[in-house]
This record gives C-alpha cells, structure tokens and sequence, in this order.
C-alpha cells in the first residue's frame, strides 16, 4: 500500500527544474557522448591510418572506469600498427606501403583470401623480412573511406617453392565459409583434428596430404584458439586472422607457417 506522501504528485523527480534531459545519442558536441570528453564509446581517429581511440564507460558520479566484459576484450581493437613496425625494424625486416613495385602481389593475396574482402580493401603497412629459415611478409588489409583507414584483418605469408594445389584452404570447423564451390573436403584421419579444421582443395594430392598429416602442424592448429585461416595463392602460403597486426601474431603465423611449409615440402 503506498502512503499518501508516495502519492504526492511533487514528489516526481521529473517535476523538478534542475533536471536536464539527456542529450540525443550521437551527439558529437565538445561535451556530448561521441565527444573528447565522452566517459564511454569508440571514436576513430579522422586521420588517414589513425588508430581506434577507445574510452571505458564511467559510472556516474566519476566513479573508477568498469572493467570491460569478454566480449569486448576479445573484439577490442588491437591493431598495433605502430608496435609490429617497431617489431620488425628491431629485427632487421624491411617497411612500405603497400604500393612498391614488390608490393603488387598483394593484391591477389587479398583478392583470393578467405574473407569477405572488397574491391576497397588493400595491402598496408607491409613488413617482410626472415622468420628463421623462412622469408615472410607481414601486412594489414585495411579498408578506406574519405576520413578513415582501418584495418580489419592481418596477413602473414610466405613463398612455397613446391606447387601448390588450386583452392588450397584450412579453416576452423567453426568459421562459416564461402566461395568454396568445387572445392574437395580433405580428411586428416585424426578425428579430433577433424573436429576442429577443415582442409579444402580443388585438386586432391601428396603435398596436400602431408599437411594435414604432418604431426607438428596438426599439434600447432590443436594447441592454438582455431582464430586463423590459411589459404594458397600467388605463390605463397598465407594466414590471415581479423584485426591489425603485432608483434605477437607475426610471431604466432610464423611458427605455423613455418610448420606448413615444411610439410609441404615434403621436409617436415
């Protein structure tokens, strides 16, 4: 049962004068929600290859930022351009572009790659250079518009002697796939590596069967979180996996393609 002061229409706090209505969402005043002052949010930065500049929601009252959830720290930007750059000149790895005259084999990686790539995306902030025995290139497929470029998705790869079969894919089980038309399922004979990666190729054959039963790149795919996806074209032996790259993936994709290579080479 409420009480008679319940019932007082002057207690509605919509009654008093001090109230303000929030702002509309999208505000972008100095002080509005996608402003520099904004206490939560994603901002890009307008300038060509800026980095996403992110704030953490702040609870009212200036209380100390949330903790971000899961979710958004497993889909957080974390395009460290400027980081794997660094990385790679402390290893002695060269640096363009991506519009170099050797940089011109890149557009069919992206074209052909396992993604949902257009005609606006290209090759980036490319890095190449000696991972061990094996020479790789290292870049970012970005996306740009008339005040952004962002990159949507890193790219390691390295250059097969042997010949490669036509279509040759290695997916988680778990990604969804197109463009796979014509495309022959290549069974491991491993079970639980079947589980979790799908190879697919147009032409079935030796080389495409080492890789998948190579016991070093079947441990490496099964110890790792299934986040990448491998891919032949131009020559070359690619993974590719979403976000910007750094030092840690190239390090990552460097192992496994190392891996890879050598079982297709017969050399594992």
């Amino acid at each position: 049962m409420s009480s008679p002061r319940d019932d007082d229409p002057r207690d509605d706090p919509r009654d008093d004068p001090r109230r303000q209505e929030p702002g509309p969402l999208g505000d972008d005043g100095p002080g509005g929600p996608g402003g520099p002052d904004a206490p939560g949010g994603v901002r890009r930065d307008p300038s060509a290859g800026g980095p996403v500049v992110s704030w953490s929601p702040t609870a009212p009252g200036g209380s100390r930022p949330r903790t971000p959830g899961v979710v958004e720290q497993v889909f957080a930007y974390r395009g460290d351009t400027v980081g794997a750059q660094g990385w790679a000149l402390q290893h002695g790895w060269t640096i363009t572009d991506g519009t170099a005259p050797e940089d011109a084999v890149l557009a069919e990686l992206v074209a052909s790659a396992p993604v949902r790539a257009s005609r606006d995306h290209r090759a980036a902030g490319v890095m190449r250079g000696r991972a061990g025995n094996l020479e790789l290139v290292a870049f970012d497929v970005v996306y740009t518009d008339k005040r952004y470029t962002v990159p949507e998705w890193a790219v390691t790869a390295a250059p097969v002697l042997v010949p490669l079969a036509p279509g040759l894919r290695l997916s988680p089980a778990r990604f969804w796939r197109h463009r796979t038309g014509g495309l022959l399922h290549v069974p491991s004979g491993d079970q639980a590596f079947d589980d979790r990666w799908v190879l697919l190729t147009a032409e079935d054959g030796p080389a495409v069967r080492r890789l998948v039963a190579d016991p070093a790149v079947r441990d490496l795919l099964l110890r790792s979180d299934d986040g990448d996806e491998f891919w032949a074209a131009a020559g070359h032996l690619a993974a590719v996996r979403p976000d910007g790259h750094r030092p840690a993936l190239i390090e990552h994709h460097a192992r496994l393609l190392t891996a890879m290579v050598a079982a297709l080479a017969g050399a594992a």
